[in-house]
């Protein structure tokens, strides 16, 4: 009789064994392309029948036959001489041999490279459906470029010393591009940023006070824990008000703000000054609210308009597109009329506004989908303000503030025919989809940055071993001897620098903008619920026809077999869209 007879005659006598190497053949399920699925209930946990032992044997031979480390331990196993030292090299070579299927992975994983340029779907929709689109302006129609958030900051910087009397000595600090990300949350009265999980626990490694990360003890004092009680959490809308101590930033415009006050609480420490954080946060919201209501943002951009909006021409493209299949199109942005005509007219051009139905400025968002008591007013074209009472909403005409409720009354653009497009998750599109029942884009320009970096060989390879490894933990855990401990602490150990790493990679202080480590972040719980579909830019459109259907992934529960073979959004993977368009496009 063979060895390998052997050994599966004696794990068919040892059921115990048995069930110990089917355990282990499981760590190499994402690794192998075994054609029977491992991750099924174990056959012992069917019933105790022969027929459910059989069946388990045979596909315990079948791994067997094909991975030398796992036919080894068996016949440790069955033997009885599976010492501490014998199983200590068992755990190192399946930790080898998992390596190197990981290896062997990465030129498969990074040919399927994710198109930057793809519209990702949280829920179905068809833009056959889609009679009406709509339109925020700033980050959505209107790309600025990085030195906008430079002008924020300083502007506001000087506001705080000289309206508010801080300290001379914080004009040392400027902007810093990339310190922080969107979506994070401020405590208010620890002066804390951090970011947040989609199940209120904080990303440890990601708290700073001022601009030096606070130790992970620390925070844990803090908060007993790392868990934030929804009661201290931001109320709906992001904001910290009717006691809620945090406030999230979930817009691009709050870049500026969350690092100058990062700065102005560096520059109290580091000069050992006595503030209150409360009031700290209050006058910088304050000086970054005078940027705008002041209109200082505005005639800066306005004097050097080439300077600050990029991308103008692909925003033309696209409402050019719809106009010219029919699509009526309308504008609702908190914005004064002289910005967006001044934006509009070096995007698009002196006709602008034929281009849509309606346009409403200084609407006042979120309270523009809420409060019913404000009324439309007709602005003339040198901003002045009418008295008429409004009854339609003509086009070519520009009217301020108002309310949703008047606006659908109107114009009778009611549910799912109309589709509105915003790059504030809550300000532009969770009443929309909650309350009216219009599909909801959001414009997220932080995608086609991290998408790169996720195409890239080191972030494949990074990832791929760190799932690998993730899942040789899991399984190898049930080993309680002192010596299998000390191996799986080595691998644990491995697997939190790699998670540090992999963090680093997108932001050093605070990672991705859509997940803390495995889990999603709070931002993406939001944005999943309140988007429809997503992308870098409405340029994105450009890449589809009108009848085109988003669907999206089937991604399994977490008690559902992977029976289904991955789904990719369309257009996702990395080759010419051209494959997918029809061809009288």
């Amino acid at each position: 009789m063979t060895p390998f007879t052997l050994t599966c005659s004696c794990l068919l006598r040892k059921k115990d064994c048995l069930q110990k190497v089917f355990i282990y053949c499981n760590v190499l399920q994402t690794q192998s392309s075994l054609t029977w699925n491992l991750s099924n209930r174990a056959p012992w946990m069917a019933g105790s029948g022969q027929r459910n032992f059989s069946a388990m044997s045979t596909r315990v031979g079948q791994v067997l036959a094909q991975h030398q480390p796992l036919k080894n331990y068996a016949a440790t196993m069955c033997t009885g001489s599976a010492g501490g030292q014998d199983l200590t090299n068992w755990l190192w070579s399946v930790y080898n041999e998992t390596k190197k299927q990981t290896e062997d992975l990465i030129p498969v994983i990074t040919k399927n490279s994710v198109n930057p340029d793809t519209i990702f779907a949280n829920n179905e929709m068809s833009l056959q459906d889609i009679e009406i689109y709509g339109f925020d302006y700033d980050y959505t129609l209107a790309f600025y470029s990085s030195h906008l958030h430079t002008l924020i900051f300083n502007i506001a910087r000087d506001i705080l010393i000289q309206e508010h009397r801080y300290p001379e000595g914080l004009r040392e600090y400027e902007y810093i591009p990339n310190f922080v990300v969107r979506g994070l949350h401020y405590d208010v009265q620890k002066a804390l940023l951090m970011k947040i999980d989609a199940f209120h626990y904080i990303q440890l490694g990601t708290v700073y006070r001022g601009l030096h990360p606070v130790p992970d003890q620390e925070v844990i004092a803090m908060y007993e824990g790392s868990h934030v009680p929804l009661e201290i959490m931001s109320d709906f809308y992001g904001k910290s008000s009717h006691g809620h101590t945090m406030k999230q930033y979930m817009d691009i415009f709050s870049l500026p703000e969350m690092t100058l006050l990062c700065c102005v609480n560096d520059y109290f420490m580091k000069h050992n000054i006595d503030y209150e954080p409360v009031h700290l946060y209050r006058d910088v919201k304050r000086a970054i609210g005078q940027v705008h209501v002041k209109g200082l943002m505005y005639r800066a951009v306005e004097a050097d308009i080439e300077k600050y909006i990029c991308y103008g021409e692909q925003s033309h493209a696209v409402l050019k597109k719809l106009y010219e299949s029919g699509k009526k199109m309308f504008l609702i942005t908190n914005s004064p009329l002289d910005f967006v005509n001044r934006g509009m007219n070096y995007m698009v051009g002196k006709d602008w506004r034929d281009l849509f139905e309606v346009v409403i400025v200084q609407a006042d968002k979120p309270g523009f989908f809420n409060d019913r008591r404000k009324p439309f007013r007709r602005v003339t074209d040198k901003g002045g303000l009418l008295w008429d009472r409004i009854h339609r909403l003509e086009k070519g005409q520009i009217y301020k503030q108002g309310n949703l409720y008047e606006f659908l009354r109107l114009t009778g653009w009611r549910g799912s025919k109309v589709l509105y497009f915003g790059d504030h998750i809550y300000s532009d599109l969770a009443d929309l989809t909650l309350k009216h029942g219009w599909r909801t884009g959001a414009i997220i320009p932080e995608l086609r940055k991290e998408i790169k970096i996720m195409n890239t060989e080191q972030y494949v390879h990074m990832m791929t071993w760190l799932q690998g490894l993730t899942g040789l933990i899991e399984h190898m855990q049930v080993h309680r001897d002192p010596a299998s401990q000390a191996v799986v602490r080595e691998w644990i150990k491995e697997r939190e620098t790699m998670r540090s790493q992999t963090k680093d990679i997108f932001n050093a202080q605070f990672g991705s903008l859509f997940r803390t480590y495995h889990n999603p972040t709070y931002f993406s719980r939001r944005l999943s619920r309140f988007a429809d579909i997503y992308m870098p830019s409405i340029s994105c459109l450009l890449n589809y026809d009108f009848q085109h259907t988003f669907f999206p992934r089937r991604t399994p529960l977490q008690h559902e077999s992977p029976f289904w073979p991955e789904q990719t959004s369309a257009g996702a993977l990395d080759m010419p869209f051209q494959t997918h368009r029809t061809k009288s496009e």
